[in-house]
């Protein structure tokens, strides 16, 4: 039913072995290993694009998420309006919910897909998928320090109903040896890939009811879960969540110091424009005259230096005291107008 999903992961699975078989042996240990950690590697690779919008979508998320509280809280009791609002909300931001999903979405059936492939690999049996007869009983036969790949630590060790350590020739010591500290060393890479991916959330996402409890569940429960589960995985499965974690959290730290480096150039080009768009200090800002509206002149600052045009324009000029000490005396009284002197008061007063 699934092997639109079996067929492509046994392919690529197929090419790295075909790779690394070529250079340790067909049958080894660690061509096997490398064929399921570069399979991991191959995946994440295609993903890599899908991933920087999640986290470029998160981003913007975080920023208007006091803006969606909001939301929340106006309609409260109209949960169809609220839907409508919050999208309404994110498509004018750009930020697409089910876009930041797909990567972790699609890394679920990839996983299926890999660990039915590993578990059809059983002695005595034929081609399962890509992979014919002789590359099946390759990986039966192959170990990796002792222990074959598609074993576990639960596993039984004789049952004539289901395959068990004595078909693949494995002791337990040589299990234990090898899945524990894979178990180990993936659930701390798993701890640790989830902690970084939370130390990038604002305090507003953080003081979020559901983000906590998520925060919580992703920083000790999927860790512990790999630590249980790594009891009935088979060890190719261990090596695959440990590259799965490890490639996400190297791919996280060049992710975030790529955006942060970013922002932060753009930040720094803003104040740029800014500093270049604002006056001066000690000038005045200039207005564009309206249509029809002679342009004023611009006050020039206290203290400042007459151009080469204004020195020559002061010197065209006349000097006002000059032309006021050659003038003549006044004749006018103070009080009277010019054109009435005192004869004619005096003249008027007879007449009466």
């Amino acid at each position: 039913m699934l092997n639109f999903i079996y067929y492509p992961v046994s392919f690529i699975l197929w090419c790295w072995h075909w790779v690394f078989g070529h250079v340790f042996g067909e049958s080894s240990g660690f061509a096997w290993a490398l064929s399921v950690v570069f399979l991991v590697f191959t995946l994440r690779a295609i993903l890599f694009k899908p991933f920087v919008g999640q986290v470029r979508s998160m981003r913007k998320m975080q920023e208007f998420a006091p803006e969606l509280q909001k939301i929340k809280k106006k309609y409260a009791n109209d949960k169809q309006r609220q839907a409508q609002e919050m999208q309404k909300l994110q498509s004018e931001h750009g930020v697409n919910p089910l876009g930041g999903c797909l990567p972790m979405l699609v890394q679920i059936p990839v996983f299926i897909g890999l660990f039915h492939v590993l578990r059809s690999f059983k002695p005595g049996w034929g081609e399962v998928y890509f992979f014919d007869a002789q590359g099946v009983e390759s990986f039966v036969n192959a170990k990796l320090f002792g222990a074959n790949l598609s074993t576990f630590i639960t596993m039984p060790w004789d049952d004539p109903n289901q395959p068990s350590l004595t078909d693949f020739g494995t002791e337990r010591s040589a299990v234990l040896y090898v899945a524990i500290p894979l178990m180990i060393i993936a659930s701390i890479a798993t701890h640790f890939t989830a902690r970084h991916s939370v130390a990038r959330q604002t305090q507003a996402a953080t003081d979020n009811p559901q983000t906590a409890i998520m925060n919580k569940l992703t920083l000790y429960i999927f860790p512990l879960g790999v630590l249980v589960g790594g009891l009935f995985f088979p060890i190719a499965i261990l090596l695959y969540w440990l590259s799965n974690n490890a490639w996400t959290l190297g791919q996280q730290y060049v992710v975030y110091h790529r955006i942060d480096r970013e922002e932060e150039a753009k930040k720094v080009e803003a104040t740029a424009q800014r500093s270049a768009l604002a006056p001066k200090p000690g000038v005045k800002p200039v207005t564009k005259p309206k249509p029809g509206q002679k342009p004023q002149p611009q006050r020039k600052p206290a203290g400042a230096q007459p151009a080469a045009d204004d020195a020559a324009e002061v010197k065209a000029t006349p000097d006002v005291s000059e032309s006021t000490s050659t003038a003549k005396p006044s004749t006018e009284v103070p009080g009277l107008s010019p054109d009435r002197s005192p004869g004619k008061k005096q003249g008027n007063k007879k007449r009466r």
